[in-house]
């Protein structure tokens, strides 16, 4: 069994911990501003949330946004990289450069140096791009104070859109002052545009997916890598399915968390099946949710404060290789095993879908065959973490009355 969200080591656990008092010494607060913060971060989730249209491109900028984003926006972020890039199989080498589109105050730098320490010797440059230039000078500064100054890491900032012609890109011949760029990243960052420059259901269309795939392929050298993390609601995931969908008809290879190249079960908001003239489920979208145990203590608190507690993080992603050929495993054939990617947590069953009165739980999961109930024991089933890639046995071709799923037995 391969899990996407190994828990957090201890040095990384520290780490994150001391990552908030290192917030309040690099950025302290006057103490007539300090019982604000609960405030402002309430305030900005209203942005982020129900208060979209009056969130502008620059909002990052102003000094009580930019306070809350950083104590607790900045933090959560970290937490959900934290949990996903140590299973990840990226590829850094000595010399390399990555690419960070939409970087912000460098999440993925800082979350990089967190949570593995075995890249910390390598020579590495990270080329971050954003709007706001504010938000970037913060991060820098935040990424000099975790790191002590001394780093073999360099940061270079470029203030400006993804668009800019100017900007390096992947293609470019490397040289001395332009080492190879082995991956483009963006975390959270095409839903985010997709409001700004198509509305709300921009991230959806297929013509800004496609746009936006071409945006982080140029970002990253021919035959390189790319790595899109967005929130895990509805949008994040039908976007991610869409870039998914671009990037294998661009010839690219799916690395995660896709156990296949099929056409992807989860494309969120889509019926999966049809029969007798009525719809037997609508389709879920491709996200992983794990708990918030770990997440610093302090953090846990000042989210309860703030009215926003989070018990569960969540996030959808695609990890991929750009020009490379796509591989599928083996079908599901009666009497065998199905390569399986665990999606949901465990769930209650109808007596229908469990067929024997011990068979009361099921997992949605991803496969090559669509859609998969997994079903079995509760006690069985919660053994595997979310986003665990796991065998188990097909019972023919029976199905979840519900949504069509095919049904399998952990």
């Amino acid at each position: 069994m391969i899990n996407l969200f190994p828990h957090l080591g201890a040095e990384t656990s520290l780490a994150l911990e001391g990552f908030l008092h290192l917030i309040d010494r690099t950025f302290p607060l006057p103490r007539r501003y300090a019982g604000r913060t609960p405030r402002d971060i309430a305030e900005l989730s209203r942005l982020f949330t129900s208060a979209q249209g009056e969130r502008t491109e620059t909002y990052l900028g102003k000094p009580g946004i930019l306070s809350a984003y950083l104590r607790y926006f900045l933090p959560w972020n970290l937490y959900r990289l934290c949990r996903l890039l140590p299973g990840l199989s990226l590829p850094f080498e000595d010399g390399g450069a990555i690419t960070d589109l939409g970087s912000g105050p460098l999440t993925l730098a800082l979350a990089l140096w967190i949570s593995r320490p075995d890249l910390r010797s390598l020579r590495l440059e990270f080329r971050c791009i954003d709007r706001t230039a504010a938000v970037m000078r913060a991060g820098e500064k935040l990424f000099k104070a975790l790191t002590g100054g001394e780093c073999p890491w360099i940061i270079r900032l470029e203030k400006g859109s993804l668009e800019r012609k100017d900007l390096p890109r992947g293609t470019d011949r490397p040289g001395v002052d332009k080492p190879p760029v082995r991956l483009a990243a963006a975390v959270n960052v095409f839903t985010e545009l997709a409001l700004n420059t198509a509305g709300r259901d921009g991230g959806r269309s297929r013509q800004f997916v496609e746009k936006s795939f071409k945006t982080l392929a140029a970002y990253s050298m021919e035959g390189g890598y790319i790595l899109a993390v967005e929130p895990g609601n509805p949008q994040g995931g039908a976007f991610i399915t869409g870039l998914r969908n671009a990037l294998i008809e661009s010839g690219g290879a799916v690395l995660a968390p896709c156990p296949h190249i099929q056409t992807c079960p989860f494309p969120s908001g889509k019926t999966i099946l049809r029969g007798a003239g009525r719809t037997l489920g609508k389709g879920k979208w491709c996200h992983f949710t794990f708990d918030t145990e770990e997440a610093p203590a302090a953090l846990r608190k000042l989210s309860a404060q703030a009215g926003l507690p989070k018990e569960r993080a969540v996030l959808s992603f695609l990890l991929a290789r750009l020009g490379g050929q796509g591989q599928s495993v083996q079908a599901c054939q009666t009497g065998t095993d199905l390569r399986l990617r665990v999606i949901s947590d465990a769930f209650p069953l109808p007596a229908a879908a469990a067929d024997t009165r011990d068979t009361l739980f099921g997992r949605y999961c991803c496969s090559e065959q669509g859609m998969v109930l997994l079903t079995g024991k509760k006690s069985a089933l919660e053994k595997a973490a979310p986003g665990a890639l796991l065998e188990a046995a097909c019972k023919g071709n029976r199905r979840d009355p519900k949504t069509g799923a095919l049904i399998a037995e952990i």
